[in-house]
């Protein structure tokens, strides 16, 4: 759900390079489509292609509210064939983002998955479920089936809109830094589903509180171990679409 298309960038954390990269990423992080939006700096979610119709989201994701008491942040492991990946969700202060992502994890959504867009000194994207197929030109613009729930921490009841969406949630205000998993999304509201991306750069353009781009990408976890791993995941070689040449898949996850 990136579907970027611009060149690597070694500082995206000064104004200038943000400013340039955000004008060349045309389809920035697709979240359910690796779509090539080359009119916007989004990470895109459901656009499949360059001129893929717009995505309806049907009726509105829900949520029921309930109370329990609050437990530690969970660990999340991404098994890959480059290596261990390990996780914390932030469900203290983005419940509703991390439990979506600790759901589909959990139910094993993730397991045989491949990272569909990796660009050398922007972000590494993952999460649809077409990528089980690396060469599928469906990988990027999927996501989860429409109408099943999760609870967070505090016994909400979330429910998926008939897109397979979640609600944005736009709630602490943690930057897109290194090392941070961030919500993939269409550009459109409420449009987040399964996509991710695990920044390599400080993509603070990004982030859903700073209005120089119409972008707004929650971060909702950060890379404790094997942030190695991802460096050398954005460095491998690509072809079109910015999809890895021999697919870097994620063989399972666990939630401890």
């Amino acid at each position: 759900w990136i579907g970027l298309t611009c060149a690597p960038e070694t500082d995206i954390s000064s104004t200038a390079m943000a400013s340039t990269l955000a004008l060349k990423a045309s389809t920035l992080l697709a979240g359910r489509t690796g779509v090539q939006l080359r009119s916007s700096a989004r990470i895109c979610g459901r656009t499949a292609a360059l001129r893929a119709p717009a995505v309806r989201l049907g009726c509105a994701a829900s949520r029921t509210v309930s109370t329990t008491v609050a437990a530690a942040n969970p660990i999340v492991t991404f098994n890959t064939t480059e290596g261990e990946i390990k996780a914390e969700l932030f469900m203290d202060k983005m419940p509703v983002t991390a439990s979506n992502f600790k759901d589909l994890a959990e139910s094993g959504y993730y397991d045989g998955l491949s990272f569909h867009r990796v660009i050398d000194g922007f972000m590494v994207q993952f999460g649809c479920p077409f990528s089980k197929d690396p060469q599928s030109p469906r990988a990027g613009t999927g996501g989860p089936d429409a109408g099943g729930s999760y609870s967070t921490p505090s016994g909400e009841t979330i429910t998926r809109d008939s897109g397979g969406n979640i609600p944005d949630e736009f709630a602490a205000e943690i930057s897109n830094m290194p090392g941070t998993l961030s919500m993939a999304n269409t550009g459109r509201p409420n449009s987040g589903g399964s996509q991710i991306f695990i920044n390599v750069a400080h993509n603070d353009f990004l982030d859903f509180f700073n209005n120089s781009t119409p972008s707004k990408h929650p971060v909702f976890g950060q890379v404790v171990e094997g942030m190695d791993i991802v460096t050398k995941i954005s460095k491998v070689r690509t072809g079109p679409g910015d999809k890895p040449v021999t697919p870097v898949v994620v063989e399972s996850m666990s939630v401890e």
